[in-house]
């Protein structure tokens, strides 16, 4: 057999095994006129507060490496 052979049995198969099922993966398109505002809300949430505690990681080793190089 060849490539072209496989590939449309393939397609073939495929084709009735997806006539009498439904997905379960099914998404409908987002609505861009009316946005989620809460899940808006939470990925920008959750956005400053890992930048907050990166900035204050970075403080904290700044601080720390005074400390230890007598620099402070």
């Amino acid at each position: 057999m060849t490539f072209h052979q496989l590939f449309s049995r393939a397609a073939l198969v495929s084709k009735v095994f997806t006539v009498g099922s439904r997905s379960a993966f099914t998404s409908s398109k987002p609505d861009i006129a009316n946005p989620n505002w809460l899940r808006v809300g939470l990925a920008f949430g959750s956005s400053v507060f890992l930048w907050g505690l990166l900035f204050k990681q970075h403080s904290t080793d700044v601080h720390e490496y005074k400390v230890r190089n007598g620099l402070e």
